[in-house]
Formats: structure tokens, sequence, C-alpha cells
């Protein structure tokens, strides 16, 4: 018993030593929304105001069921009257132990929307704080009872009594909240303490720590001493230096050896500073910091370790739709590696995100850009002061963070440049976002000629803070691959953001029924994720065109040797950290005829991946076994240093006439198939199968398999040029029945083939000697082409899904042909409409465009058939996309959609992406064609099979 009380008092006296030398944390609230703790809780106004009732804390007191929901563009789109001016009172009881007594304590908030003051035991502790982004703390030592209960009480101002944090914080493009929404802690150190350190810390292993120190002495040393966190067992000998005794002090340290840090090596070391005594370790202070050099060269670049860098960046928001801005570290987490998979290594704020966030950053690697709230209206100087000493002094040691942004869009005050340095020893470039602003050209939404002494001409490093905005999925993935290349072309290009990370749609708790979620129409659907971070069709077309392997464009033919070219496009890695595997796959003969059917793998293992440095192309080469051409499609994988996955691309090893001899029934008809003519009605028939067309439009008007109607019917309608019919015949060919319509104008010709076994196959020839000698005047033009094909009309009633070969499973547009691959796609029917079906958001979406159709069974009951292109780069159109239905003026949801519903396109529209599509780069602008004599026309070839 002697023994275990001597032990135990030994491990006491252990655990208040460490105690001493490092700062006690209390948490008074939980440690984010999803670990909280209640308080008492009243709200002046709105939802269940007026009496005492409990509130979880860390939250928005509008998820929580009280005050009201308010979107800040109240005053201009949505023409409302000012928002309530709501306040909140909280309440909370809590301990100290007596052991406190003699030492600091303080209370710290994470962030309070919007205006805050504190009682400790009925009495304020401080100034009231101005500003709703900002963690602030106060000195509570002298209103604390150690040992006995205390009382909390803490009044939250919704809006502010400074105008210029309403203007700067409240009149913004987002969502208003309210309430003490990031978490509230004690913290507890030794009178004699280190109060705040800010640190250098150089690629080379030197470090420079600013050192902010409470009732400092000449008699004290700091003894320094740095551990990689990764775990690994390097070792670095602990260095000392002697303090003057003023409150703040520089103090320069060396370790040789040290491992930087950059986005694609987030090397991260923990930092201790001990502050001693004799010997004895008073304080000690942990910090995990990134050695990397930052350099900002105007009219060059920026360089970190040397490194010319270009960011590949998206802006986000502190969101999530079931708390506000309130979030915790598993949604960080999650976003950081969501922005990883994509292949993105930079992230902007409009204001300062969780503490947490950058952690997560730090760790992960992603460059921040660290933002002063300011949305088109900017702080008083006196306040602007006060939270950027707030900010910097929070995030001034995450290595993640590159450069500080003062306001957005307007949002700055020039008197408050200045400041930001004088809490940074890295000195970081301020930047006003969208301005061309000392050196750092950060346009906003430029076109892709953006010039007059800017991009292309200009001088200043081009670096747009945001750019393809991407309302309701427009505009991130379209027209993307144009700008960046085109952008990358300039030495002065160091990268963009795209707007924005996620759709902001909120939980409203005031709306009765099923949850509802709130985007305020198009205003806050700007998200290349959903609110629950549902992936849309943007994420994957982003993850292909920012992926650092870059495949130059290849077919495969009957020639292919297993080459590829490919391009380094990492900024600090070399290609041969990737690892690359690859899988040949067969698709069964009867995967269209059974939804379900599996695929089989013929050939599979690893590339050889060459040694190059970033920028540098390398020709790789994969093994061709005997089997290779009995696949049907080529999967190559690459996957980076740390396990993830960087994209897989496809590639078909056949054409288009290949699969749909493969893929497509071959039955045994009894009779030949046979043709009639009966006045303007063509019927062609075998066996119980019937297809009619009116030979006054060339239209089908009916197709019957015995007792079934499929209604597959008013087509081909011509799509993008005009077309009548001039001539009508029926000819036997063998067991084949022969309908083939001469027209005047952009068709030449087309026939229909019924063969004996029920299949039908369509031939068309377009722009043949068109509009010349025709006939038809006007049937066509050498101009602008922004559709072009065929189309049918189908009734989308009763549609369950479609078996889909070829590039998806998401659909497409003329400008954004990335982030789809070759496969065999399973796709259920859904009406989602991106940006507004939050209660049912199903993606893929259904439809849309499609790329490189190969094969289609329909499933619709009664209705199903199947559909085989012998022609290569088709599109299918599969019905059109609803529009969204709570727009505002100014919205821009999707281009005009063809007529009928189900078309075979050689050529569809542009998404417009924010800007006029004429204001995009190539790929988003229509096409051309000049029909010259002795063209053998546009050519195709689809099988159709109506048998049940």
């Amino acid at each position: 018993m002697k023994q275990f009380l001597s032990a135990l008092s030994i491990l006491l006296l252990s655990l208040s030593t460490v105690f001493a030398q490092q700062a006690e944390k209390i948490w008074l609230s939980g440690t984010d929304f999803e670990h909280s703790k209640t308080w008492d809780f009243k709200v002046s106004g709105g939802a269940n105001s007026g009496s005492w009732s409990t509130i979880e804390v860390p939250s928005q007191w509008e998820l929580q069921g009280f005050g009201e929901y308010t979107y800040g563009r109240w005053y201009k789109e949505l023409e409302q009257d000012e928002p309530s001016k709501e306040e909140g009172f909280y309440k909370l009881k809590f301990d100290v132990p007596a052991s406190v007594k003699g030492k600091r304590i303080s209370i710290h908030f994470g962030g309070v929307m919007t205006d805050t003051e504190v009682k400790v035991n009925g009495k304020v502790v401080g100034p009231k704080h101005h500003g709703g982004f900002y963690q602030f703390d106060y000195d509570i030592t002298p209103y604390v009872k150690p040992g006995a209960e205390n009382l909390l009480e803490v009044h939250v101002w919704k809006h502010s009594e400074n105008g210029s944090v309403n203007n700067a914080e409240r009149k913004a493009d987002w969502w208003l909240f309210g309430g003490i929404y990031r978490p509230v802690w004690l913290e507890i150190k030794p009178k004699t303490h280190i109060d705040h350190v800010a640190v250098d810390p150089q690629m080379n292993g030197s470090l420079n720590a600013v050192l902010k120190l409470s009732n400092p002495s000449k008699n004290f040393i700091v003894r320094a001493s740095i551990k990689p966190l990764s775990g690994e067992t390097e070792n670095f000998e602990p260095q000392s230096r002697e303090l003057s005794g003023k409150p703040e002090e520089t103090l320069e340290f060396n370790w040789e050896g040290v491992k930087t840090w950059d986005p694609e090596n987030p090397n991260l070391y923990v930092l201790t500073l001990q502050l001693q005594e004799n010997g004895k370790t008073i304080h000690e202070v942990t910090e995990r910091i990134g050695f990397r050099t930052l350099e900002f060269r105007k009219r060059d670049g920026i360089y970190v370790n040397g490194t010319k860098i270009k960011m590949k960046g998206i802006n986000r928001h502190s969101f999530w739709p079931k708390s506000g801005r309130s979030t915790s570290k598993r949604i960080s987490i999650m976003d950081v590696n969501l922005i990883k998979d994509m292949n993105m290594n930079a992230v902007r704020f409009h204001y300062p995100p969780d503490d947490h966030f950058l952690e997560v950053a730090d760790s992960l690697g992603l460059f921040v850009l660290d933002e002063l709230a300011g949305w088109q209206n900017p702080y008083d100087t006196e306040t602007g002061k006060k939270l950027i000493r707030e900010m910097v002094q929070r995030d001034v040691n995450h290595p993640s963070i590159i450069i500080w942004d003062q306001g957005n869009e307007g949002g700055w005050n020039y008197e408050l440049d200045g400041e930001f340095n004088k809490h940074d020893p890295q000195n970081r470039i301020v930047i006003h976002p969208w301005a061309d602003f000392d050196g750092w050209d950060t346009h906003h939404y430029p076109t892709f000629l953006t010039g007059v002494h800017r991009f292309g001409n200009g001088e200043n490093v081009f670096f747009p803070t945001e750019f393809m905005h991407g309302t309701y999925d427009n505009g991130i993935g379209a027209g993307l691959k144009d700008f960046w290349q085109h952008y990358s072309e300039s030495p002065l290009f160091a990268g963009g953001f795209m707007w924005v990370f996620s759709d902001e749609a909120v939980l409203r708790t005031d709306w009765t029924g099923e949850e509802k979620f709130d985007s305020k129409g198009n205003l806050a659907a700007d998200g290349v994720l959903g609110p629950h971070r549902e992936k849309e069709g943007s994420f994957f077309a982003v993850k292909e065109i920012w992926s650092p392997v870059q495949f130059k464009p290849k077919a495969i033919t009957e020639t292919f040797d297993g080459s590829f070219l490919v391009t380094n496009d990492y900024l600090f890695s070399n290609l041969n950290t990737v690892t690359m595997n690859y899988r040949v796959i067969q698709a069964d003969a009867k995967a269209l005829y059974q939804p379900g059917t599996k695929t089989r793998v013929v050939d599979s293992g690893s590339i050889e991946v060459a040694d190059a440095e970033p920028g540098e192309t390398r020709k790789l080469q994969m093994p061709v076994s005997p089997d290779f051409f009995y696949g049907d499609w080529l999967e190559i994988t690459a996957t980076d240093q740390h396990g993830r996955e960087l994209y897989t691309w496809t590639w078909p090893i056949h054409k288009a006439d290949y699969f749909a001899e493969k893929l497509m029934y071959k039955g045994e008809g009894n009779r030949a198939a046979t043709g009639i003519r009966e006045g303007n009605m063509v019927t062609l028939r075998a066996g119980e199968l019937i297809l009619k067309l009116d030979a006054q439009t060339g239209y089908i008007t009916e197709i019957k398999d015995g007792d079934r109607l499929v209604p597959f019917i008013n087509g081909p309608q011509p799509i993008g040029m005009k077309a009548e019919v001039k001539d009508v015949s029926l000819s036997q060919e063998g067991q084949h029945a022969v309908c083939r319509v001469d027209y005047n104008g952009g068709i030449d010709h087309l026939t229909w083939t019924m063969y004996p076994d029920g299949r039908v196959h369509m031939e068309l020839i377009a722009l043949k000697n068109a509009g010349r000698n025709s006939g038809f005047d006007g049937a066509f033009y050498e101009g602008d082409i922004d559709q072009f094909g065929i189309s049918f009309d189908f009734p989308e009633e009763g549609v369950e899904g479609i078996t889909l070969f070829g590039r998806g499973p998401y659909h497409t547009w003329r400008n954004r042909l990335q982030g789809i691959e070759t496969g065999i796609w399973e796709k259920e029917y859904n009406t989602t409409i991106t940006g507004e079906s939050f209660e049912n958001l199903i993606y893929p979406e259904f439809k849309g465009y499609y790329a490189n159709f190969l094969a289609g069974n329909l499933q619709a009951g009664d209705n199903s058939f199947k559909v085989f292109s012998e022609s290569d780069k088709l599109f299918l159109r599969l019905f059109t996309p609803d529009e969204a239905k709570n727009g505002f003026r100014g919205s821009h949801f999707q281009p005009r959609f063809p007529k009928g519903n189900l078309s075979f396109m050689y050529e569809i529209s542009g998404m417009r992406a924010f800007k006029p599509l004429e204001q995009q780069g190539p790929s988003s602008q229509p096409s051309n064609i000049r029909i010259k004599s002795g063209d053998d026309g546009i050519s195709m070839k689809l099988w159709f099979d109506f048998r049940k």
C-alpha cells in the first residue's frame, strides 16, 4: 500500500508539473456542432422567442429552431425589408478547480455572430466584440471564483451596432446567421507564460520565432525542439536561447536536414518551446509547423521553396446544411479530401475558416488564401485593425496559408493593408480579390480573351481569385479546359480559384413537413458539389483537367503498340512517384439485352512510370498481350504517392461498327421482310414487327410489334439543317426490304432497311452538296452550327432507366467533354434539377446529352427498345433536363435543347459559364462547315431493335 501511495504521489506530482508547464484547456461548449453541450438560451425575436429554453453550443440558433432565416441579398434580388435584429441570451454555470488560484484564466470564443458581450458572475469582463468570423478572448482572472460555481452570461446581437461590420459581413451573397457557432473554452496558464508565438520556418531549416511573454525576466531561456509529425525517428538537437526580459522577443534557430512542406509533400513538424528558469520549465507551448520559403516576385510569379507555383483552386464557405457555419473536423477532413480528389492544390475563403480546416489543409496539403471579411464593403479602420490582429494571430503559423486577402470585390480599406505584416513575420503578400493591385492581378470572371493590359499583354502576375462560376453546375467544368490551357500559356499566370465548392442549401427548421432545404433560388446553388457534398458532373471534369498526369491524345487502332505520351503537371513531384495500373475490359455480348450483365477483365497489370521532372513529357509503355484486342476498352488508373487516385482514363479498343456487330442480337427470320406503299404511307414488315413512314414528311408514324405499340415516332426531324422530302422509293434487296427517302436540303438521302428478324437499320447521308442546286433555298449555309443531327419523339412517362454503352455516367456539353469515360452504365430514371432537387438529389442526372454513344437499352416497360450506333463520335440526347424553377433575374441554367426528346447528334450546345458563350474559349463556340462539290457527306448509321 505504501508503495502504491508513493507511486500515486509521484504520478500526481508529475501531472501537476505537466499542467504547470502547459496551458490547461477546459471546454465550456462542445468541441463542434456534432459534439455540443447544452446551455440555457433565450432569443428576442422570431421563432421560439421571448422565453428561456435550451440550445446546443456551438450552433447557429436558426438551425436550432430560433429566430428568423435571412439571406444577405435581402436588399437586392430578394427586394426585402431590413431583416429583424435578433438578440440572443446565453447562460452557463461552470466550475473551475481551486488549483487555478494564482494563475491566469482566459475565456476564448472561436466565433460568434455578430456582436458579443460577456459577463462572468454578473460583471462585464471587457469591451463588446464586433465581427462574426474571428476568434477573440478575455482575461477573466479577476472575475472567476476558483473552487466554486461560476455563472457565464453571453449576450449576442445578430446584427452589429457597428455599421461597417454590418456592411462588410451582413450585406453579402451568403446566409446570415446568429449565435455562438464555434467552440468556447477556458485556458489556464501560469502567471509567467508565453502568451503567443509567431514563426517563420524556412526551407533551409532556419526558424525565426516572435514570442510575446507575460511577466518576463532576464533569468529565462527558451528551449526549442522539433520532431516530425509523421512519427519518423529523425533526431534534431534541441536549441536554447537567452531572453532579454522584454515582453516581445525575436529568436533565431536552425536545424539541418528538415523536409520541406508543399501541397504534394506536406511534411509537418511539432515545434515545442519551453520557457525555463534555472533548468526548470515554467511554461511550454507547441505549434505544428512546416518549413517552406515563400517568395513573391512582381512581374514574375509566386514561388514556394524556389518553385514557381500555379494554384488549382476553389473558393469554399464554412457551411453545412443542418448547422450553418457551425462545422466539425470531420467535415473539414471530408472537404479537404474532396478538394484534393479534384486534383486541386489551393482553396480560398471569404473570411477566416475554422481552425480545424486549416489544420487539415496543413496535413493533407493545400495552399490557402485567408481572407479578412468584407463582401463589397470594408470595415472601418479601427475595427479592421482589431480583426486583422485576431485573424493573423490565430492563423499565422499554418504553412498552408500563403496569402492574406483583404476584403472581396471592393470590400477593402487601403488604410489596413499594412496591418497584416505587423503580426506576420513571414511577410505574406496582401491582395485585393478582383482588383489589379500592387502587382497582383486577381480579376474576377475573366473572359477567354481578357486583355487591355491584363492577361495576355499585361505585366502583373495574373491569378483570378474567382472564375468559372458554377451556378446549377453550369460553368465550373464547362469551358475550363480552354481557359486553363490558354491562361497557362502565360508565364505570369499563377492559377485561379473557381466559384464555388458546394451548394449552400440550408435546412429550414421553420418550414413544416419533411426536411426541406433552401438555397434562395440560384443565389447559393453555385457549387461543384451538392450541399451534402453530392458530386456533380463538373467534379469529374475538373479531376481530369487538373490531373497532374496528362495523357496526350491517343486513339487505339489495330497498330496500337502500348505506347502513350504523358506529361508531368506536378509542381514539385517527379512523375515516377505515381503508380499506374491498367485493365483491359471485355463486355458480355448480351450486355445490352440483360441489364446488369457483368464485364470481365481479360488483362491487367502495372505500367512502369518514367523519370520525369515537372513539365517534362515522356513515353510510357504498357504491355500489349495477345488477349488485348479481345477486350472492348482499356482503363489506366494513376495513383499518387499517398494512395490517392488521380484519375482513371479509358480508350475504346474498337470502332462503333464492331460493337454494333458484337452486341446486337440477330434472330432468324422465317420469311423475307416486305415493304409496301399505300398512298402516303410506307409500311415495312418483318413477321409481327411493322414500321410505318409518312411519305410526305419522312417521319415514322407507328412502330408495332404484335399487339405492342412502341411510341418512337415523329422522326427523323432534322436538327441544325433544313430538309424536305423529294422522293420516296421502295426496293427489295434479297431478304431485306429497303425504303429510301431522298431530300432537298441538308439531308441528301436516308434509307430504312428492315431485316427478316425484325432489326431495323437506318443510314443517313447529310451535307452532300447541300444548298447547291438542291431545289430548296437556304437548305444549308456556311455559318454557326451549335446543334446538328436528327430527333424523334418518345414519351418520358413510364421510362425506368437505360443501359448505356458510351462515355458516362454523367451527361455532358460541347464544352465539357472531360470527366466522362467509356463503359457500360446502368442509369435509373430521375428528374434531378442540379441546384434545386435537394430533397431528392440523385446523381448522375438521367436526362441530357451523352458523348460517344455506342448502344443503349431504353427501359420503359412495354415501350422498351434498343439502339446501336455504327457511327463514332455520336451524341445521344436523352430527353431534356427540367429547367430550374426558382432562379432570379440574370440566371442562365442550360442552353436551348432541340425539338423532340430522343436525338442522335454530331454537334451539341455549349454550357454558358457565367459569361456569354462568345466570351468563352474555342470549345464553347458553334462549329461551322463548308460543303464542297465531291464531298461524300456526313453519314450516320443506326440500328434499332424494337423487338420485345
